[in-house]
Formats: structure tokens, C-alpha cells, sequence
């Protein structure tokens, strides 16, 4: 289990929360996270070597689509509650076509979660708090970004 920080503590330390969760292996993958008081999405790069796992493209997201993701986000949320409690199968999960608006908002967002030209390769330093991994303000995951040396 990963260490874990007070959420007090992350932000004084200049991280910000994860608030949507878009792809997760062996660490976060893709999401949107505020940069500089802006939304934007991340993705990370794939290196060849499989080595470095901490380098990210990162780009700002549109207002719309943070609506949308966030309301995206929430049905995820809700669904994984109900499975999470065992009153739900992987079979009910949103994106396997069982809701309509969830198929309607990724269909709505797969333009906006393209990486564009102009993204940002930047260096994430990846913390945990306590709380659950998945909520409807987010994600337990938080970044902090750097240039990459």
C-alpha cells in the first residue's frame, strides 16, 4: 500500500487532486487534474524501455468538456459504489452499453481527450491521501509537475 498524505499537507506542498480518472496502470495513466488553476487532461507517455513511468503530455481542457467529464466521472462513481458494495456486476459497469447517457458523454469526449500537438511533456510526482480512491470530487491521487530535466 502506498504511503498516504494529509490532504492539508498536499496542498501546501503545491499538489493538486486528480478530479477525474480516465486510465489507470501501474499508477494513473490519463485524467484531468487543475495546472496553474486551469483544468487539464494528462496522458502518459509510453517509453519504449518501459523505465520512466512519471513523464506526461498535458494540455488544457475546454470548459465544456470539464462538465462533461465531471458528470461522466459521477456515473463511474456511482457505479462503482453499487459494485463496490456487491450490488453490482462488472457486467452493469457504464461503459458496456447498459447507459445511455455515459455512451452519449464518452462519444461527446473522445475529441477533447485527443492529444493535440501543443501538449505539454511535463514530470508528475504522484502522492495519495487517505480517502477513497474513487469519489465524485475526485480521485485520491495528486500531482505535482516539473519541467523534465
Amino acid at each position: 500500500m502506498a504511503e498516504t498524505w494529509d490532504r492539508a499537507q498536499l496542498i501546501a506542498d503545491g499538489f493538486q487532486q486528480v478530479y477525474v480518472e480516465l486510465d489507470w496502470w501501474d499508477g494513473p495513466r490519463a485524467g484531468m487534474v487543475d495546472l496553474d488553476g486551469v483544468p487539464h487532461y494528462f496522458e502518459r507517455v509510453d517509453a519504449p524501455d518501459g523505465e520512466r513511468l512519471d513523464e506526461y503530455l498535458v494540455w488544457p481542457a475546454e470548459p465544456h468538456a470539464v462538465m462533461l467529464e465531471r458528470e461522466s466521472w459521477a456515473v463511474f462513481v456511482r457505479w462503482n459504489q453499487l459494485y463496490e458494495a456487491g450490488e453490482a456486476s462488472v457486467d452493469t459497469h457504464p461503459a458496456r452499453g447498459v447507459d445511455p447517457r455515459y455512451e452519449e458523454l464518452t462519444a461527446a469526449l473522445v475529441p477533447q481527450r485527443r492529444v493535440p500537438a501543443a501538449a505539454r511533456r511535463l514530470v508528475a510526482e504522484w502522492r495519495f491521501d487517505d480517502g477513497g480512491r474513487y469519489r465524485t470530487d475526485g480521485t485520491c491521487n495528486w500531482v505535482r509537475w516539473s519541467s523534465p530535466t
